[in-house]
């Protein structure tokens, strides 16, 4: 596996997808809403190896969205997995505003890629690349369990949540305003 670096990952929102078309970014993955149409940003990007995950960046069961689950996780691992660490590659992972699905499928894909690393550093290193980084918690429960970090991905997790409610109070009422109020209780 590859040790992913900073400047080789970027995590952005659908608005900044432009800007990173001539960037060199060789994967793309990108998590959208089911209904989202084909992003027309990607006709300018070139030869890049891409999938595109389908799922709303929800944390509990609605009616008629599609809820993040363990197969997404899944796929998400396989991607990171097949990245080849001998060439040179620069990964462009993101979701609607670049702040939940694409900062929680980034997060399992560097847990993976480094194993030996703590989960706190691995954070860390999130809030390098992605400052606004408040990554979707179920998607993180899923590969805590796959990667096997017995549940030390969700306890940093929890403290990532609450390094960014500290910096940013604007932060608690804005994801319980989105249904995410669970996640906000994490940090506390």
């Amino acid at each position: 596996m590859q040790t992913l670096e900073i400047p080789s990952q970027v995590i952005c929102g659908l608005e900044e997808l432009g800007g990173h078309s001539k960037s060199g970014v060789t994967h793309v993955l990108s998590l959208v809403d089911p209904d989202l149409p084909e992003i027309e940003d990607f006709e300018h990007y070139g030869s890049v190896h891409r999938i595109v995950l389908r799922l709303h960046d929800i944390i509990d069961p609605q009616p008629g969205l599609i809820l993040p689950n363990p197969s997404h996780v899944e796929t998400i691992l396989d991607f990171g997995a097949a990245i080849d660490s001998e060439a040179p590659s620069r990964l462009l992972v993101h979701c609607h505003m670049g702040v939940s699905r694409s900062t929680a499928a980034m997060t399992a894909i560097m847990a993976q890629a480094q194993p030996d690393k703590d989960e706190d550093f691995i954070f860390e290193t999130l809030r390098a690349i992605r400052p606004q980084a408040w990554p979707n918690s179920l998607m993180i429960q899923f590969a805590d369990d796959q990667l096997e970090r017995e549940g030390r991905l969700v306890a940093a997790l929890r403290r990532h949540y609450g390094t960014q409610v500290r910096t940013d109070a604007t932060l608690s009422d804005w994801m319980t305003r989105l249904g995410r109020g669970r996640e906000v209780a994490m940090a506390l």
